[in-house]
């Protein structure tokens, strides 16, 4: 699963932290429902943002909920999962974000993707996926094209970028299709008058995952010679970091205009860990920034390291370490091909590792709605 929004367990109460799962949960089994299997990939941390912002404007009694069976992701157990409208366009929206990631990987002949089989197959799936989603979109009646018009727009864009030119220009296609999709919500819930607003939530919130992701691969990227929009424009981390802020601002902003019935999960997400997103990633990327002595493989010896394969090979490993749930159950488990070691999807969720506290007792790892007036 990839997306910045990944919320410290801790800092959710349990009835928040419920919703959180039945919505990651709900997105994931709309995929599958309306998109098959493989599609459950594209589920994502902030692509279920967009079913939490139409439940949030919905009557109660328009909520929609239903059983699904046990997933080892939840221990195996069986639980209520989000249903309905909002879980299908948040299906659709991850579906399309998902096809644009894999698409900019094949693009940069990353990784696995450098070898022609294996981009073939990938430029394959997209093109399926980006046609189902249109079906769907058009189900929902969202147009799927303003979505698909933003990744087609990206490479120009990119290309026309200079030493001196506005980041903003870069990011400008996802702001477009993040606004788009923020302001269906309101159709979907029956509340047009929402529209502006969340158009201009997404729209920022579009902004700062593009810059995030830029902040993350920056270091990689300039190992790689690969392009990156930082590199690409010469801003730097502290140019980079204030348009974040700015930003995280203007989506607190933006909300607060907006019609909810209920508030709580979405003020939860897109107010305090949007913010806490930037500060983590900022963090990480700082070379300044002290090591945490408790972060989850800061040292990785020589001898733990796994085997490394070559494609085919590799393939069958991963396929077998996913249909046996060691990719999301295990706390750890090797890369199928490089051999480096990574954590199990179910416990990347986890507290002290992301949000920078020395132990869970401290304030930071509270719920941070406890009392909240949602006026911070």
């Amino acid at each position: 699963m990839f997306g910045i929004i990944r919320p410290c367990r801790h800092r959710l109460d349990e009835s928040l932290a419920a919703a959180w799962w039945a919505h990651l949960c709900g997105l994931c089994l709309a995929l599958r429902d309306d998109h098959g299997q493989v599609a459950r990939t594209a589920t994502n941390y902030d692509g279920l943002v967009i079913s939490v912002l139409v439940e949030a404007q919905q009557e109660s009694s328009a909520k929609a909920r239903r059983k699904a069976g046990p997933c080892p992701l939840r221990g195996m157990r069986g639980t209520e999962i989000a249903n309905g409208e909002g879980a299908r366009l948040a299906a659709v929206v991850s579906l399309v974000l998902a096809s644009a990631k894999i698409s900019d990987h094949v693009a940069d002949r990353d990784g696995i993707f450098a070898a022609r089989p294996v981009a073939g197959v990938a430029r394959t799936l997209t093109a399926r996926w980006a046609q189902r989603a249109g079906r769907t979109g058009a189900d929902l009646g969202f147009d799927t094209a303003v979505l698909l018009g933003a990744v087609h727009r990206q490479p120009e864009l990119e290309a026309a970028a200079g030493l001196g030119s506005s980041v903003l220009a870069v990011t400008e296609p996802t702001e477009t299709a993040t606004g788009a999709a923020f302001a269906h919500t309101a159709v979907i819930a029956g509340r047009p008058h929402n529209m502006r607003p969340l158009r201009e939530a997404g729209r920022l919130f579009g902004r700062i995952v593009h810059l995030l992701d830029a902040v993350e691969d920056l270091e990689e990227d300039r190992a790689n010679g690969a392009w990156n929009p930082l590199l690409a424009t010469g801003i730097d981390l502290a140019e980079a970091r204030r348009l974040c802020d700015d930003a995280v601002l203007g989506v607190r902003l933006a909300l607060k205009e907006a019609d909810f019935t209920d508030q709580r999960l979405v003020h939860a997400l897109l107010a305090h860990e949007l913010e806490q997103a930037v500060r983590r990633i900022f963090a990480q990327a700082d070379p300044q920034a002290p090591e945490r002595p408790d972060s989850p493989n800061k040292h990785e010896a020589p001898e733990t390291k796994g085997k490394q394969r070559g494609l085919i090979m590799g393939c069958g490993v991963a396929a077998l370490a996913f249909f046996t749930c060691q990719t999301c159950c295990a706390s750890e488990y090797h890369d199928p091909w490089t051999g480096e070691r990574k954590e199990g999807w179910c416990h990347r969720n986890d507290c002290c590792g992301d949000c920078g506290c020395n132990g869970c007792e401290q304030c930071c790892c509270q719920s941070c709605c406890d009392g909240c007036s949602c006026d911070c």
